[in-house]
């Protein structure tokens, strides 16, 4: 299915639309404030399958992330964070980062890295965070396989003719970005840049 929603003023109707399919397993393609995701919940083991297969990876080798609406659940996915890597968070999220974490134990097993580390993601996006809100926690994201042009993962209707035998909602919300998220690993205490992306790395410390 591929289903409009806007970006600015989604409504609630379509919202609940998508909550009902992950609840229920169901797969999705989903808009964010950098490129768009593939996404499910992160308590349901078969979505999670399906996806990996959708990607060609394998669950324990794969890097998620988990897409949050705010700060306020951080302590449940993620261990004790000390204060100068929380004001880091707090400063720039919502916004185009990951952040790599300890996980907790209330991460699935299937979604721990060999590292025992969680991404943690908050999208300056209005649809993302009301899906996880509604949800009730998050959702597990990777990005999109990427092959072909950047129309491609760019543009959610040839998203749609391309995987819609494979997931069961396509959201559109416009174009998306070609730019992934800045992804910063926290998890020795002091903050590494794995990967520069949309979320600018000079002047996140200041």
């Amino acid at each position: 299915m591929l289903l409009h929603i806007h970006p600015d003023n989604p409504q609630q109707r379509n919202i609940n639309t998508v909550v009902e399919s992950l609840r229920k397993g169901g797969v999705i393609i989903y808009p964010t404030d950098t490129i768009y995701g593939l996404g499910c919940d992160i308590y349901n083991t078969a979505a999670i399958e399906r996806i990996c297969r959708i990607k060609g990876i394998d669950p324990k080798k794969a890097q998620f992330s988990f897409i949050c609406s705010d700060l306020s659940n951080l302590s449940d996915y993620a261990k004790s964070i000390d204060t100068p890597i929380f004001r880091i968070l707090k400063r720039a999220l919502p916004g185009p980062y990951t952040f790599i974490l300890e996980a907790s134990r209330e991460v699935p097993k299937l979604l721990k890295t060999k590292k025992d580390t969680v991404g943690i993601r908050v999208p300056d996006h209005k649809i993302t965070q009301m899906l996880v809100r509604e949800l009730g926690h998050p959702i597990m994201s990777v990005s999109l396989p990427m092959q072909g042009d950047v129309e491609y993962y760019t543009d959610p209707e040839q998203m749609h003719d391309l995987f819609e035998k494979l997931v069961d909602i396509v959201i559109d919300s416009g174009p998306g970005n070609i730019v992934p998220s800045t992804v910063v690993d926290c998890t020795s205490g002091e903050p590494e840049l794995i990967r520069e992306g949309a979320g600018p790395w000079e002047g996140l410390f200041d």
